[in-house]
């Protein structure tokens, strides 16, 4: 039986100090200035820093990959119960604005009317 990897998941959006709608620019810009900040060169024989220089890394790999980054957006590794309900909305900030534009509106918007005597099939 092989152990289970019980390391809780990466937010590379974190790592990388940006926000989960940050364009392509924004996150190579950080990531250059946490890579710089953090290189192992400029720490020699520190291993905290040089894992902390792989994990920037790692979530760049992920993050500057348009089909990587979706899927990793996808994934599920996002756990809600670590997050404030304000970083959650974040996340999904770009969803719910495609889906308000695309007409997708609030279930009660019909409701007032039905009150006001209306008929659905009049519309």
């Amino acid at each position: 039986m092989e152990p289970h990897d019980t390391a809780p998941p990466k937010d590379y959006y974190k790592i990388l100090e940006v926000d989960y709608d940050a364009t392509d620019d924004k996150i190579r810009l950080n990531y250059r200035k946490l890579a710089l900040k953090w290189h192992p060169d400029k720490h020699k024989g520190d291993g905290v820093v040089t894992s902390k220089f792989q994990e920037i890394n790692e979530a760049y790999s992920v993050l500057s990959d348009p089909v990587k980054r979706f899927d990793y957006d996808l994934t599920g590794i996002f756990e809600i119960e670590k997050y404030s309900l304000r970083e959650y909305l974040a996340r999904f900030k770009g969803m719910i604005l495609t889906c308000n534009g695309l007409g997708i509106g609030h279930p009660s918007e019909g409701v007032e009317h039905l009150t006001n005597g209306g008929n659905i099939a009049d519309e």
